[in-house]
C-alpha cells in the first residue's frame, strides 16, 4: 500500500473524519442546549452543475442557541471557480472535488459570542494530469460584549491545537485571520479573530491533513466554555437590540466578502446550505453610534481592534 501525497490524496479518510467531526460537534451542542438538530442529507439532482452530496445539520429557537447550523458537503464541478483560484491561477478552470465541514453557531443570549469555524480539502486536477489538493479553515470568535478572558481562552485554544505544527503556526495564522475577518467596507474587524488559513499544503498531506483535523477538534474547548460561563447571564432589551445590530454586520462580511459563501454560489452549490451560517434575526440602524464609555462602546475600542490575545 503506497502513504498518500499531495498528488495522491486520500479522500476517504478526509470524508470519514469531517462526518465524525460533525457528529460529534453536534452532539455536544445538543447537550448543552437541549434541543435536537434537524438533519437533512441531500443529493444533487443529475444534470446539475455539482456533483455530490452532503448532511446539513441546524436547530433552531433552541434555549441556548437561537440557530445552530453544521452542514457537510462533498461535490466535485467540471471547473474551479474564481474564488478558488485566486491564488493557483494555473489551476483556472480545472476539474475539482471539495469537501469540508461548516458552521456558524448564533446564541440566544447577547452575552454569549458568535461562532464559525470551517475546515475544508479542495483537489484539483492539473494540465499535467496530476492532482493537486491543498486545506482551508479556521475558527473565529465574534462578542456582542467582550471578555478579555473569553478572547484570551479562544485564542489559548487555537495556539495549542497548532503548537504541534511549528511555532510559527498560530502568530501567522492569527495574523491571517485578522487580516481577513475585515468589513472593508467599515473598516472594521468582525469580532477578536482566531485563526484562519488557505491553500495550505506545505507539510505534505498526511501533515496538511492532521493540522485542519487539529483545528475541527479544537472548536469545542475553545467554544463551549465560554458558553457555559455566559449562557445564563441577564439580558435585557438593551442588549438583545445591540445584539441584532451587530448580527447585520455579521450578514455583512458573509454575503459581501467571505471567499467560501462566494465559492459555493458561484460553484452552484446547495443555497439553502451555503446560506446556514445566517442568523435568523438581524437589524441595521443608520449611523449608530454607541453611548461613550458603555459596554458597547467598549466592543469598539477594546474588541474590534487585532490584538496578541494569546
Amino acid at each position: 500500500m503506497t502513504t498518500p501525497s499531495l498528488d495522491q490524496p486520500d479522500v476517504e479518510t478526509v470524508r470519514e473524519f469531517l462526518l465524525g467531526l460533525q457528529a460529534r460537534i453536534t452532539a455536544a451542542v445538543t447537550a448543552i442546549d437541549g434541543g435536537a438538530f434537524v438533519v437533512d442529507a441531500w443529493q444533487k439532482a443529475p444534470g446539475e452543475m455539482l456533483q455530490g452530496n452532503g448532511v446539513t445539520q441546524i436547530l433552531e429557537g433552541g434555549p441556548v442557541f437561537e440557530r445552530a447550523g453544521c452542514g457537510f458537503s462533498h461535490v466535485r464541478g467540471p471547473r474551479l471557480p474564481p474564488s478558488a483560484t485566486q491564488h493557483r491561477p494555473e489551476l483556472s478552470g480545472a476539474p475539482f472535488e471539495a469537501m469540508g465541514v461548516s458552521l456558524v453557531f448564533h446564541p440566544r443570549n447577547p452575552y454569549v459570542p458568535t461562532v464559525h469555524m470551517n475546515v475544508r480539502m479542495l483537489a484539483a486536477q492539473g494540465a499535467d494530469g496530476k492532482t493537486v489538493c491543498w486545506f482551508g479553515g479556521g475558527m473565529d470568535l465574534t462578542p456582542f460584549y467582550g471578555f478579555d478572558e473569553d478572547a484570551q481562552h479562544f485564542h489559548a485554544t487555537c495556539k495549542a491545537a497548532l503548537a504541534p505544527f511549528g511555532e510559527d503556526k498560530y502568530p501567522r495564522f492569527k495574523d491571517w485571520c485578522d487580516t481577513y475577518f475585515v468589513l472593508k467596507h467599515r473598516a472594521e474587524q468582525r469580532g477578536v479573530g482566531g485563526v484562519f488559513f488557505d491553500d495550505f499544503s506545505e507539510l505534505g498531506f498526511e501533515r496538511s491533513l492532521a493540522m485542519m483535523q487539529a483545528v475541527g477538534d479544537g472548536l469545542l474547548p475553545a467554544y463551549l466554555p465560554i458558553v457555559r460561563r455566559r449562557q445564563d447571564t441577564a439580558y435585557g432589551e438593551r442588549e438583545r437590540t445591540f445584539q441584532l445590530y451587530r448580527r447585520g454586520r455579521y450578514v455583512e462580511f458573509n454575503l459581501v466578502w467571505d471567499r467560501g459563501t462566494h465559492f459555493g454560489l458561484q460553484s452552484g452549490g446547495r443555497t439553502e446550505s451555503i446560506l446556514l451560517s445566517m442568523p435568523p434575526l438581524a437589524s441595521w440602524s443608520y449611523q449608530h453610534v454607541p453611548v461613550p464609555d458603555s459596554p458597547e462602546a467598549a466592543l469598539y475600542s477594546r474588541f474590534l481592534v487585532p490584538r496578541d490575545w494569546a
